[in-house]
């Protein structure tokens, strides 16, 4: 058994479009509104907060729904089609809201405006669980933090190529001196790598096909099933189970809570504990986000080798590890940083990145490792609910502490709470598939077809 590379990469494309949309919005929305409409920092927060608080109720919910549904294109399918439809139409609609606005203000366009924007998050938020769940729908168990690290890397170059564009585009020569910049051009290309994403995944894969043949390889094993059942004809979860279940589930939190105090507060730590510049401190986090996507590949190999828990064990310690150095150094490093202080920071921030990769390709498939093939949107939103919840409360956890106690808490903070996952994370007891021979390192990528 081995992984279909080529097949893999199609399926990411949805991924690679909903990851490009999301760069985009988390970078020029706020610009719009605080620049166009005038709004404060704390309105803006709120605004931007309400699609990882949307996310809590849209993802498990349509994911659940896309399980159901029986479409002669497939469960996902259906759902990345329309979803991308109406969240590009809509989309498109916000830079022209934002020009007509800046030419003429009325209440009625900032109104407009901002439900445009309501109505593109739940856009996004019908299809982005049905869409990640294309994934193990077509890839047999065994296979599938392989086939999440192909997913994970197909995401992160849809955010690498919005920067490049954006870069390009916007650059400071560009807008230099601009009363009003128009983003309109940057949307439309957003909108069509969308738009191409999609119909990659409309034209090249054959959704019912491939999952049908997942399900004729899993009757043939059915050992990878997790279920029984309950004797109404209804598949269950076993109490042990559910057990390993809600401790993956917690600690899907534990660690989304420490890294996402990171990536929202490490250039406010660095600014105030060392006079760091903007750019600098987005340098180290830049450099962070390379270290996960360098090791997104290795990690599902490892994997495929050592077993998925293992593999999250591995990089939650590192991750932890890194956190309580970069507390020892904070502690005892005052001053303008050196060249040997980057350069070490560096390495410790792309090893939190690696730690990052293997935890960030094997937890996901553990979550559905635990559920049946009917169930695959569900558990997706299930994993989804988790580490929005803690993208939702860290900020502001994190932020309080901040400013309440010491700037001296921030690495303890995370820390104690990657530390806190490692402990649950020994709880679980299921989620890896060692049952059959899978093969192992570069021959689980050789199939291109």
């Amino acid at each position: 058994m081995k992984l279909k590379i080529g097949q893999t990469i199609r399926v990411g494309f949805a991924f690679l479009s909903i990851c490009a949309f999301w760069q985009m919005y988390n970078g020029i929305v706020p610009l719009i509104l605080k620049n166009t409409f005038n709004m404060n920092e704390t309105i803006t927060g709120v605004i931007m907060a309400a699609d990882n608080v949307l996310a809590l109720f849209l993802l498990p919910l349509f994911g659940g729904i896309s399980d159901k549904c029986k479409s002669k294109m497939g469960r996902r399918k259906p759902f990345i089609l329309f979803g991308t439809i109406a969240a590009i139409g809509l989309m498109l609609l916000l830079p022209l809201v934002d020009n007509s606005y800046f030419d003429n203000p009325s209440l009625g366009k900032e109104i407009l405006f901002v439900a445009i924007l309501g109505a593109l998050l739940v856009a996004m938020g019908t299809y982005r669980s049905p869409a990640v769940a294309l994934m193990p729908d077509v890839t047999p168990k065994p296979l599938r933090s392989q086939g999440n690290a192909i997913i994970n890397l197909m995401g992160a170059i849809g955010g690498v190529l919005y920067l490049g564009i954006s870069t390009v585009l916007y650059n400071s020569k560009r807008v230099a001196g601009l009363e009003h910049v128009d983003y309109f051009l940057l949307f439309a290309i957003v909108a069509g790598i969308m738009l191409v994403g999609m119909l990659i995944v409309m034209i090249t894969v054959n959704e019912v096909k491939l999952s049908n043949e997942v399900k004729e390889l899993e009757k043939e094993h059915p050992e990878w099933d997790l279920t029984v059942d309950d004797g109404s004809g209804n598949a269950k979860l076993p109490p042990e189970v559910k057990k390993s279940l809600a401790f993956v589930l917690i600690s899907v939190a534990l660690w989304f809570i420490a890294y996402n105090a990171l990536e929202t507060w490490f250039t406010t730590f660095a600014s105030v504990k060392w006079d760091m510049a903007l750019g600098d401190a987005n340098l180290f986090l830049t450099i962070a986000t390379v270290g996960a996507i360098v090791c997104y590949i290795p990690s599902g190999i490892i994997a495929g080798k050592i077993g998925r828990k293992k593999t999250i064990l591995i990089g939650v310690a590192l991750m932890t590890i890194c956190f309580v150095t970069a507390f020892i150094f904070t502690l005892s490093f005052s001053g303008e940083f050196q060249m040997a202080e980057k350069i070490f920071f560096y390495v410790l921030l792309a090893l939190i990145g690696a730690g990052w990769g293997f935890i960030n390709v094997n937890s996901l498939p553990m979550v559905i490792e635990m559920c049946k093939g009917s169930d695959v949107g569900k558990f997706t939103g299930y994993y989804y609910t988790f580490s929005m919840a803690a993208q939702i409360v860290t900020p502001i956890i994190c932020g309080a502490l901040l400013r309440y106690v010491s700037y001296d808490v921030f690495f303890p903070y995370a820390f104690v709470f990657m530390g806190l996952a490692f402990v649950t994370m020994l709880f679980v007891k299921h989620g890896d598939s060692k049952n059959i021979e899978v093969k192992k390192g570069l021959e689980a990528f050789e199939d291109m077809d």
